[in-house]
């Protein structure tokens, strides 16, 4: 198993910038992937970044230019840089795991509104 908790959340104004973390916990050996996705009401949860430990990165066209991924290892943490925000990235975001290439695992979710 492994948890995920998410950080950093909030109410910024376009062109903003917020960062969101994830701590995970538990069997964090087994990580394979780590991504970010948000969901928009009345919108389908999508992929906005991905990361494999040690590896490369993938975003959504999107984020791209706009957000990145990192991967800290030493703590079991991922954050997401997001800059240059705007209204359309108003989202729960979530953080994501897929663990000994099979098993997934989900965050709570965390508030992010881009509002004048």
């Amino acid at each position: 198993q492994v948890q995920l908790v998410e950080s950093g959340g909030g109410l910024v104004q376009p062109g903003g910038s917020l960062r969101l973390t994830c701590a995970a916990s538990g069997r964090v050996f087994g990580i394979n992937v780590m991504a970010w996705f948000r969901q928009a009401p009345g919108k389908q949860r999508e992929m906005v970044a991905s990361i494999i430990p040690g590896g490369g990165t993938d975003y959504a066209d999107s984020v791209k230019g706009r957000f990145t991924i990192f991967f800290d290892s030493a703590k079991n943490t991922v954050a997401l840089q997001m800059n240059s925000l705007k209204p359309e990235d108003t989202a729960v975001y979530y953080c994501h795991c897929q663990a000994d290439y099979k098993s997934q695992y989900w965050g709570q979710g965390t508030q992010v509104t881009v509002s004048p």
